[in-house]
């Protein structure tokens, strides 16, 4: 029995290298089609967070972004939130629909199944990447004039360990990406309802506001038991508080996502063969 889990391990760990290339070429196709036919092209991972950051600042800022003793710089601390939960329901949105939308393809030639989901959580990567250039510019910004409490905001060395989070993040939505990338072609509705659970999400992270303010005990435990959380306050400490990531959040961060990625991959490589009959 372990001769045998190794040498489909082994087989796996070949057939990703081998088409390791084709992975490359998918993800570099969908962050082109993404701008395809816009003016703006790339330059929208820029203006589109800046400009939402915009709104809901001016709109929520009122209220939230008065709790200055909670909150260093609203509009800093709406931007991390927001571009990180943006990354996470982009990539497993389009994972969802990544089979649907290459269904063609998958009929005509063999590919490994995995790379259309992997490919299009990728592309949102890249492009979230490019994004943080624009968390940079907004930083500089509001320290250099002081503006909503900017004058607090500092940077040292622990900005450098932000990829931690990121990279978590990052494997967390593959996991949730592979599992509704197989669910959807058999119930076609989850593209539908997953709109609704991240709508609901939206409101269940501290993004908008800060997990102090809510006073009712089991409410902030439904918020810290939600993996979006600790990913989002784990980036925070690196680039909005300059501290040190809590321990807690990092080795409960860790955890979600590593089984949440063996939990997708296993359900994947269950259903992977049967997909091609539901398209």
């Amino acid at each position: 029995m372990v001769n045998i889990k190794n040498k489909e391990l082994s087989h796996d760990v070949e057939m990703f290298r081998k088409y390791k290339n084709l992975l490359k070429e998918l993800t570099k196709k969908n962050v082109k089609l993404k701008y395809r036919n816009s003016w703006l092209g790339i330059f929208w991972s820029f203006l589109q967070p800046l400009l939402n950051m915009i709104v809901l600042s001016v709109v929520f800022g009122g209220i939230f972004g008065k709790k200055s003793d909670l909150i260093v710089c609203y509009p800093v601390y709406l931007f991390t939130g927001r571009l990180l939960f943006s990354f996470f329901t982009t990539s497993t949105k389009q994972a969802l629909t990544s089979f649907r939308r290459n269904q063609a393809i998958i009929k005509k030639v063999y590919v490994p199944k995995y790379m259309y989901p992997l490919s299009s959580i990728l592309s949102n990567f890249v492009t979230f990447a490019i994004s943080l250039l624009c968390l940079v510019c907004v930083w500089i910004f509001f320290r250099v004039t002081g503006w909503s409490g900017g004058a607090k905001l500092e940077i040292n060395g622990y900005v450098l360990l932000c990829w931690v989070p990121m990279l978590l993040l990052l494997i967390f939505s593959t996991g949730v990406g592979l599992i509704l990338s197989v669910i959807s072609v058999y119930f076609r509705d989850v593209e539908y309802i997953w709109d609704v659970v991240t709508q609901l999400l939206f409101y269940m992270v501290p993004i908008l506001y800060h997990l102090k303010t809510i006073e009712t005990p089991w409410i902030q435990i439904v918020i810290k038991i939600n993996p979006l959380y600790s990913m989002i306050e784990l980036f925070r400490h690196c680039v909005l508080y300059g501290q040190m990531m809590s321990w807690e959040l990092l080795l409960y961060a860790f955890v979600i996502s590593v089984v949440t990625l063996i939990i997708g991959i296993i359900f994947f490589n269950w259903k992977s063969d049967d997909i091609i009959y539901h398209l």
